[in-house]
């Protein structure tokens, strides 16, 4: 073992017994951000060894999750923008994402997967993949992962607003009706996320400081941790400073 590798292990071990218990977020997103930059610093001619990279470490992340307890995780792995990239690299990329998926539906991971986004826009295939494998982790005992694929902030309001009308149309109730009735709580109810508690933490690695369209709605009392590191390089130490991190933030909800 490399004396770098006894340090990081001396200094994880360290961040894991300072870590305030109490403060552990119920609910983390994770933008994992920078597989292609990753893949062009490293010298590698395809991007995508960077996603499949980038792929083999979220197994990983989502074990971390689980050794502190937190109970949800997002993950955004493909947003509505990346669907107008190029076919010759979006092809692979679905393919890798519905390995992925099929991976953490093993049975001995016992995490929940719910694919969220707009699988309308998702080749028919890969839908149709995402959806079974989410359907062959229903009732397991983990924590609950979302796994984003064709999602936007935007797009989800959308949808969640037109999935309202659609409902209160079916039972007949007006227009005017409907505008006494509604509200944010109303509104949430038809999210993607419909159940489940806001992000607590939002993690983007890869330098980006901005939500670009993440949890829109869901992530308006979120704290916002931001990591230089590309997503195939976020290591453990990594995480458990975003935890560090939030635990010493005094969270005000807007006030």
């Amino acid at each position: 073992m490399e004396l770098r590798d006894l340090v990081y292990g001396a200094y994880e071990w360290r961040l894991l017994r300072d870590l305030d218990r109490s403060a552990i977020p119920r609910h983390v997103g994770l933008m994992a951000d920078g597989n292609r930059r990753w893949a062009r610093a490293s010298g590698l001619d395809n991007v995508n060894d960077g996603h499949r990279r980038g792929a083999a470490n979220i197994g990983e992340f989502l074990g971390w999750c689980d050794e502190v307890g937190v109970e949800v995780v997002t993950l955004w792995l493909l947003s509505t923008n990346n669907l107008a990239r190029d076919p010759d690299e979006l092809r692979p990329l679905m393919t890798i994402i519905e390995d992925l998926v099929d991976d953490l539906a093993l049975p001995h991971r016992n995490w929940q997967l719910r694919i969220v986004g707009a699988l309308d826009l998702l080749p028919p295939d890969t839908a149709a993949a995402l959806k079974a494998a989410s359907d062959r982790t229903v009732g397991r005992p983990g924590a609950c992962v979302n796994v984003a694929v064709g999602y936007g902030g935007r797009r989800e309001i959308a949808d969640a607003v037109r999935s309202l009308l659609s409902d209160h149309a079916s039972r007949g109730t007006t227009i005017e009706e409907l505008a006494e009735l509604l509200d944010v709580d109303l509104i949430a109810e038809h999210l993607y996320t419909k159940g489940q508690p806001d992000p607590d933490l939002v993690i983007r690695t890869s330098g980006e400081q901005r939500l670009g369209g993440f949890l829109l709605w869901q992530s308006v009392h979120s704290e916002f941790y931001f990591c230089d590191a590309y997503w195939p390089e976020f290591r453990k130490v990594d995480f458990l400073r975003a935890l560090r991190a939030y635990a010493a933030r005094h969270r005000r909800y807007g006030g």
